[in-house]
């Protein structure tokens, strides 16, 4: 059995410029839903958040939406999730993702796509958890940030790289697969040892 049950997916609530980025949320809600990995995700209706689980959906696949109830009109629930989550405020929704989440991917979006898949890199290279996180770099939309990512490396601001553990996918039909290689990993070689943690 597979090891990745649930994908927590990051994306934007509008649809972006480029219509690469369309695509590409709907050939991976696709993906999810004929591999029977359910998603996880902020609950909107619009935008690629809207695009990815009405694939999922339209696929057959299940949908798990965490929103919180500020968010609820402005995002649009999708209603037809199998599964809604209405929380309190930002923080929980965030836990629960985190929670019902074996592995997180990060579709192009906006400040709060990348600061979600932030707090997840920064959380595994402080050993809070071992679930793979890739970034999906369609059409070049990350190559900014991982090349930010470079230079904090560079200039010694990164001391745990080894640690600091992400794939990068420029085609979306790489993503799954490369999660499944990553979770069927040792678990020793994907949590940072005491010393690591203390020197971050």
């Amino acid at each position: 059995m597979s090891l990745i049950q649930t994908v927590c997916v990051y994306c934007g609530s509008g649809p972006g410029t480029n219509p690469a980025f369309v695509a590409a949320a709907r050939v991976f809600g696709r993906i999810l839903a004929e591999n029977r990995v359910g998603l996880v995700y902020g609950g909107g209706s619009v935008g690629l958040m809207g695009e990815l689980a009405n694939a999922v959906l339209d696929h057959g696949g299940r949908v798990t939406g965490i929103i919180p109830d500020f968010l609820m009109a402005r995002e649009r629930v999708l209603r037809e999730s199998q599964e809604i989550v209405v929380t309190r405020d930002m923080h929980e929704r965030k836990q629960l993702m985190f929670d019902k989440a074996d592995a997180f991917v990060a579709l192009p979006g906006g400040i709060g796509t990348l600061e979600e898949l932030v707090e997840q890199l920064t959380w595994a290279q402080l050993g809070h958890h071992a679930k793979p996180i890739a970034i999906a770099n369609i059409d070049g939309f990350w190559t900014p940030l991982l090349q930010t990512i470079d230079h904090m490396r560079e200039n010694g601001f990164i001391h745990s790289a080894a640690y600091l553990r992400y794939l990068v996918c420029d085609r979306v039909e790489d993503i799954l697969l490369g999660l499944q290689a990553a979770a069927a990993e040792p678990p020793e070689t994907k949590v940072a040892a005491p010393e690591i943690i203390e020197r971050l």
